[in-house]
Protein backbone atom coordinates (compact mmCIF):
# COMPACT_ATOMS: atom_id res chain seq x y z
CA UNK A 1 0.00 0.00 0.00
CA UNK A 2 0.99 3.76 -0.54
CA UNK A 3 -0.39 6.61 0.51
CA UNK A 4 0.74 10.56 -0.12
CA UNK A 5 0.17 12.79 2.62
CA UNK A 6 -2.70 10.18 3.95
CA UNK A 7 -4.26 10.06 0.83
CA UNK A 8 -4.29 7.16 -1.76
CA UNK A 9 -1.44 7.74 -4.21
CA UNK A 10 -1.77 7.92 -8.02
CA UNK A 11 0.01 7.16 -11.12
CA UNK A 12 0.36 10.91 -11.81
CA UNK A 13 1.55 11.88 -7.96
CA UNK A 14 4.38 8.99 -8.73
CA UNK A 15 5.59 9.91 -12.03
CA UNK A 16 7.61 13.00 -11.23
CA UNK A 17 9.87 10.65 -8.53
CA UNK A 18 9.96 7.61 -11.53
CA UNK A 19 11.23 10.52 -13.68
CA UNK A 20 13.56 11.80 -11.54
CA UNK A 21 14.61 10.05 -8.81
CA UNK A 22 14.94 13.50 -6.91
CA UNK A 23 14.07 13.01 -3.80
CA UNK A 24 15.28 11.20 -0.35
CA UNK A 25 13.84 8.18 1.86
CA UNK A 26 14.24 5.98 5.18
CA UNK A 27 13.22 2.48 5.93
CA UNK A 28 12.01 1.85 9.26
CA UNK A 29 11.52 -2.23 10.64
CA UNK A 30 8.13 -2.37 12.59
CA UNK A 31 7.63 -4.99 14.75
CA UNK A 32 4.63 -7.08 15.43
CA UNK A 33 3.80 -4.75 18.76
CA UNK A 34 4.20 -1.48 16.55
CA UNK A 35 7.01 -0.49 17.66
CA UNK A 36 10.29 1.11 15.65
CA UNK A 37 14.08 0.44 17.26
CA UNK A 38 16.07 3.53 16.35
CA UNK A 39 12.82 5.88 15.60
CA UNK A 40 14.43 8.59 16.46
CA UNK A 41 17.39 8.52 14.24
CA UNK A 42 15.31 7.88 11.14
CA UNK A 43 13.51 10.99 12.22
CA UNK A 44 16.46 13.19 12.72
CA UNK A 45 17.52 11.43 8.91
CA UNK A 46 14.46 12.77 7.60
CA UNK A 47 14.89 16.06 8.38
CA UNK A 48 17.98 16.56 7.87
CA UNK A 49 18.65 15.50 4.36
CA UNK A 50 15.80 17.31 3.49
CA UNK A 51 17.85 20.43 4.80
CA UNK A 52 20.20 19.16 2.36
CA UNK A 53 18.03 17.67 -0.91
CA UNK A 54 15.07 20.77 -0.49
CA UNK A 55 15.98 23.26 1.84
CA UNK A 56 13.18 22.77 4.21
CA UNK A 57 12.86 20.49 7.19
CA UNK A 58 10.40 17.71 8.14
CA UNK A 59 7.94 17.62 10.53
CA UNK A 60 8.64 14.34 12.75
CA UNK A 61 5.32 14.68 14.10
CA UNK A 62 3.66 15.06 11.18
CA UNK A 63 5.88 11.62 9.52
CA UNK A 64 4.59 10.18 13.22
CA UNK A 65 1.20 10.37 12.05
CA UNK A 66 1.03 9.64 8.37
CA UNK A 67 3.25 6.00 9.78
CA UNK A 68 0.75 4.91 12.73
CA UNK A 69 -2.30 5.47 9.96
CA UNK A 70 -0.50 3.34 7.28
CA UNK A 71 0.12 0.68 10.10
CA UNK A 72 -3.30 0.89 10.79
CA UNK A 73 -4.12 -1.22 7.39
CA UNK A 74 -1.07 -3.50 8.20
CA UNK A 75 -0.66 -6.47 10.66
CA UNK A 76 2.53 -8.25 11.77
CA UNK A 77 6.13 -7.33 11.15
CA UNK A 78 6.65 -4.80 8.15
CA UNK A 79 9.25 -2.26 6.56
CA UNK A 80 7.56 1.15 6.20
CA UNK A 81 9.34 3.54 3.60
CA UNK A 82 8.74 7.37 4.11
CA UNK A 83 9.87 9.19 0.72
CA UNK A 84 10.40 13.01 0.84
CA UNK A 85 9.46 14.24 -2.79
CA UNK A 86 7.92 17.22 -4.44
CA UNK A 87 5.49 16.00 -6.80
CA UNK A 88 6.19 19.29 -8.62
CA UNK A 89 9.20 18.68 -9.53
CA UNK A 90 10.42 19.30 -13.08
CA UNK A 91 13.63 17.72 -14.74
CA UNK A 92 14.88 20.95 -15.64
CA UNK A 93 14.05 23.26 -12.83
CA UNK A 94 15.05 21.09 -10.33
CA UNK A 95 15.65 24.36 -8.07
CA UNK A 96 11.92 25.07 -7.91
CA UNK A 97 11.02 21.84 -5.67
CA UNK A 98 10.70 23.51 -2.46
CA UNK A 99 7.17 21.68 -1.28
CA UNK A 100 8.66 17.75 -0.80
CA UNK A 101 5.31 15.69 0.51
CA UNK A 102 5.15 12.40 2.52
CA UNK A 103 4.85 9.44 0.41
CA UNK A 104 4.94 6.71 3.17
CA UNK A 105 4.89 2.69 1.44
CA UNK A 106 4.17 -1.14 3.21
CA UNK A 107 5.73 -4.12 2.68
CA UNK A 108 6.12 -7.21 4.58
CA UNK A 109 9.43 -7.50 6.38
CA UNK A 110 11.44 -10.85 5.96
CA UNK A 111 13.03 -13.46 9.19
CA UNK A 112 15.83 -11.89 11.01
CA UNK A 113 18.60 -12.67 10.80
CA UNK A 114 18.74 -13.68 7.12
CA UNK A 115 20.82 -15.89 5.51
CA UNK A 116 24.44 -14.83 5.07
CA UNK A 117 25.40 -13.28 1.58
CA UNK A 118 28.05 -13.22 -0.71
CA UNK A 119 29.32 -10.01 -1.88
CA UNK A 120 31.28 -9.05 -4.93
CA UNK A 121 33.69 -6.14 -4.62
CA UNK A 122 32.94 -3.55 -7.38
CA UNK A 123 34.60 -0.08 -8.02
CA UNK A 124 31.95 2.29 -7.28
CA UNK A 125 30.97 5.46 -5.25
CA UNK A 126 27.36 6.93 -4.41
CA UNK A 127 26.61 10.83 -5.29
CA UNK A 128 25.86 12.67 -1.96
CA UNK A 129 27.00 9.35 0.06
CA UNK A 130 25.70 11.09 3.42
CA UNK A 131 21.92 11.24 2.18
CA UNK A 132 19.90 8.45 1.99
CA UNK A 133 18.86 10.08 -1.91
CA UNK A 134 16.35 7.77 -3.91
CA UNK A 135 18.85 8.40 -7.11
CA UNK A 136 19.62 4.23 -6.91
CA UNK A 137 20.97 3.81 -10.33
CA UNK A 138 24.59 3.14 -9.70
CA UNK A 139 24.14 1.27 -6.48
CA UNK A 140 21.61 -1.51 -8.33
CA UNK A 141 23.53 -1.57 -11.37
CA UNK A 142 26.36 -2.49 -9.23
CA UNK A 143 24.39 -5.01 -7.11
CA UNK A 144 23.27 -6.07 -10.90
CA UNK A 145 26.44 -6.95 -12.03
CA UNK A 146 27.55 -8.81 -8.77
CA UNK A 147 24.27 -10.92 -8.99
CA UNK A 148 25.33 -11.64 -12.74
CA UNK A 149 28.64 -12.70 -11.66
CA UNK A 150 27.12 -15.19 -9.13
CA UNK A 151 27.43 -13.14 -6.08
CA UNK A 152 24.34 -11.93 -3.98
CA UNK A 153 24.93 -8.03 -3.91
CA UNK A 154 28.21 -5.97 -4.22
CA UNK A 155 30.79 -4.34 -1.96
CA UNK A 156 31.43 -0.79 -3.09
CA UNK A 157 35.53 0.24 -3.34
CA UNK A 158 36.61 4.10 -4.14
CA UNK A 159 39.25 5.22 -6.01
CA UNK A 160 41.38 4.98 -3.19
CA UNK A 161 41.23 1.44 -2.92
CA UNK A 162 39.15 1.43 0.16
CA UNK A 163 36.08 -0.26 1.19
CA UNK A 164 32.97 1.61 1.99
CA UNK A 165 29.57 0.37 1.74
CA UNK A 166 27.26 -2.35 -0.10
CA UNK A 167 24.88 -1.88 -2.02
CA UNK A 168 22.28 -0.63 0.57
CA UNK A 169 23.62 -1.25 3.75
CA UNK A 170 26.85 -0.71 5.86
CA UNK A 171 29.38 -3.48 5.90
CA UNK A 172 31.68 -3.80 9.49
CA UNK A 173 34.43 -6.36 10.14
CA UNK A 174 35.07 -8.51 13.17
CA UNK A 175 39.41 -8.23 13.30
CA UNK A 176 41.60 -10.90 14.25
CA UNK A 177 41.75 -9.18 18.24
CA UNK A 178 37.87 -9.34 18.16
CA UNK A 179 37.58 -6.11 17.35
CA UNK A 180 34.53 -4.55 15.47
CA UNK A 181 35.46 -2.05 12.85
CA UNK A 182 33.86 -0.13 10.43
CA UNK A 183 35.58 1.51 7.34
CA UNK A 184 36.67 4.74 7.49
CA UNK A 185 35.20 5.87 4.05
CA UNK A 186 32.24 8.25 2.69
CA UNK A 187 29.51 6.24 3.82
CA UNK A 188 24.98 6.53 4.61
CA UNK A 189 25.38 6.89 8.42
CA UNK A 190 22.88 4.04 8.76
CA UNK A 191 20.90 3.69 11.98
CA UNK A 192 21.27 0.18 12.55
CA UNK A 193 25.13 0.60 12.52
CA UNK A 194 24.88 3.76 15.03
CA UNK A 195 22.53 1.65 17.00
CA UNK A 196 25.19 -0.86 17.27
CA UNK A 197 27.66 1.33 18.02
CA UNK A 198 25.88 2.64 21.05
CA UNK A 199 25.24 -0.89 22.45
CA UNK A 200 28.79 -2.31 21.99
CA UNK A 201 32.25 -0.13 23.51
CA UNK A 202 34.80 -2.69 21.13
CA UNK A 203 34.69 -1.06 18.19
CA UNK A 204 36.72 1.49 15.79
CA UNK A 205 36.52 3.08 12.76
CA UNK A 206 39.87 2.62 10.42
CA UNK A 207 40.31 2.55 6.70
CA UNK A 208 39.82 -0.69 4.67
CA UNK A 209 41.53 -2.35 1.79
CA UNK A 210 39.95 -4.67 0.30
CA UNK A 211 42.95 -7.54 1.17
CA UNK A 212 42.79 -6.34 4.85
CA UNK A 213 38.55 -6.97 4.43
CA UNK A 214 39.47 -10.35 3.31
CA UNK A 215 41.93 -10.85 5.99
CA UNK A 216 39.03 -10.26 8.50
CA UNK A 217 37.93 -12.97 10.76
CA UNK A 218 34.26 -12.17 9.74
CA UNK A 219 32.19 -9.51 7.85
CA UNK A 220 28.65 -8.32 8.09
CA UNK A 221 26.26 -6.43 6.77
CA UNK A 222 23.54 -3.89 8.34
CA UNK A 223 20.65 -1.90 7.68
CA UNK A 224 16.99 -2.04 9.58
CA UNK A 225 15.69 -4.71 7.22
CA UNK A 226 18.10 -7.38 7.92
CA UNK A 227 19.65 -6.22 11.28
CA UNK A 228 23.25 -7.88 11.68
CA UNK A 229 23.41 -10.06 8.41
CA UNK A 230 26.88 -12.57 8.11
CA UNK A 231 28.79 -11.89 4.97
CA UNK A 232 29.72 -15.34 3.87
CA UNK A 233 32.31 -14.50 1.42
CA UNK A 234 33.78 -11.58 -0.65
CA UNK A 235 35.17 -12.49 -3.91
CA UNK A 236 36.57 -15.43 -3.81
CA UNK A 237 37.55 -15.50 0.07
CA UNK A 238 35.09 -17.25 2.07
CA UNK A 239 34.50 -15.87 5.29
CA UNK A 240 32.93 -17.40 8.50
CA UNK A 241 29.56 -17.15 9.65
CA UNK A 242 29.22 -18.60 12.83
CA UNK A 243 31.97 -16.12 14.97
CA UNK A 244 30.49 -15.95 18.26
CA UNK A 245 30.70 -12.16 18.10
CA UNK A 246 28.26 -11.89 14.87
CA UNK A 247 25.91 -14.10 17.35
CA UNK A 248 26.65 -10.91 19.79
CA UNK A 249 26.14 -8.04 17.64
CA UNK A 250 22.71 -10.04 16.58
CA UNK A 251 21.36 -10.30 20.24
CA UNK A 252 22.77 -6.60 20.89
CA UNK A 253 20.46 -5.56 18.06
CA UNK A 254 17.48 -7.41 19.34
CA UNK A 255 18.02 -6.12 22.55
CA UNK A 256 17.66 -2.13 21.64
CA UNK A 257 14.07 -1.64 22.69
CA UNK A 258 11.66 -0.41 20.04
CA UNK A 259 10.00 3.25 20.18
CA UNK A 260 6.45 4.29 20.64
CA UNK A 261 4.98 6.30 17.68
Amino acid sequence: MAKLSDQPVTADDLMPLALTSYGHFTSMRVDAEGRIRGLSLHLDRLSRDSREVFGTAVDPGRVRTLVAAALAEHSGPCIVRVTNYDPAVNLGRPADAREPELLVTVRPAGQLPPPPLTAMTIPYERDLPLVKHAGLFGALHARRAAQLAGFDDALFVGRDGLVSEGGTWNVGFIDTDGTVVWPQAPVLPGVTMALLQEQRADWKTTPVTVNEAKGMAAAFATNTSIGVRAVAAIDDQPMPVEHPLLTELRDAYLSVPGEEL
